[in-house]
């Protein structure tokens, strides 16, 4: 059974940094593609990174320059380095996994990803 499940989330003042990690059981981390997707009441769902199973991140515009993803094969870990925080990366973030083959590992794809965490909140306040 695939099971994920995030931690690192908190409180920062704007400018700040944080780090997110999803520890994987049931899977190995390096054999599909990964994501980390974004619930906000004011902006919705977004994955705001990807990791394509041939170790390729990805990212919105929004966020490039700004965060980082990584996978640690080792500890079957996937890692959010989150820096120059702003108010409106407030929310909810969740670790997903692709899968399935049917779901393009794509920042779109990802939205609808097979297995996903309970996620860790966020939150960018001064």
């Amino acid at each position: 059974q695939v099971q994920l499940e995030e931690s690192g989330g908190g409180t920062v003042q704007p400018g700040g940094s944080l780090t997110l990690s999803c520890s994987v059981t049931g899977v190995a981390v390096m054999s599909d593609c990964m994501a980390w997707v974004r619930q906000s009441q004011r902006r919705g769902r977004e994955v705001i990174a990807l990791l394509t199973d041939r170790n390729n991140p990805y990212y919105p515009n929004y966020v490039q320059g700004r965060f980082t993803v990584s996978r640690d094969n080792a500890e079957n870990t996937l890692t959010l380095q989150m820096n120059d925080l702003k108010p409106e990366d407030t929310g909810m973030y969740y670790c997903a996994l692709r899968g399935s083959r049917l779901v393009p590992c794509s920042l779109a794809g990802l939205s609808n990803a097979r297995h996903r965490g309970r996620g860790t909140q966020v939150t960018v306040s001064s």
